[in-house]
């Protein structure tokens, strides 16, 4: 799945325009290399989304196989890394 739908399918941007713009600047990760909005994303990569107050990182779990998922089974796709 590609990393800008899959930021969306499992809520970690409200819309994937979003995570395209986030992208877009430079600001997505996958294991410490800057990404395309075309990289797909592979059960165990690091996910990297540099904000403004700080760095998140995720864990890839698995990968979803509908559109979009509920917020409440966020943790069965990713796991946030301190």
């Amino acid at each position: 799945m590609r990393i800008d739908k899959f930021l969306n399918a499992v809520n970690i941007t409200k819309r994937r325009t979003v995570a395209q713009d986030m992208i877009a600047n430079g600001v997505v990760s996958i294991n410490e290399k800057v990404v395309k909005a075309s990289k797909n994303v592979e059960v165990g990569d690091q996910i990297e989304l540099a904000y403004l107050k700080g760095t998140k990182k995720y864990l890839v779990l698995q990968i979803p196989t509908l559109k979009s998922t509920p917020k409440s089974d966020q943790d069965k796709y990713i796991k946030e890394i301190l």
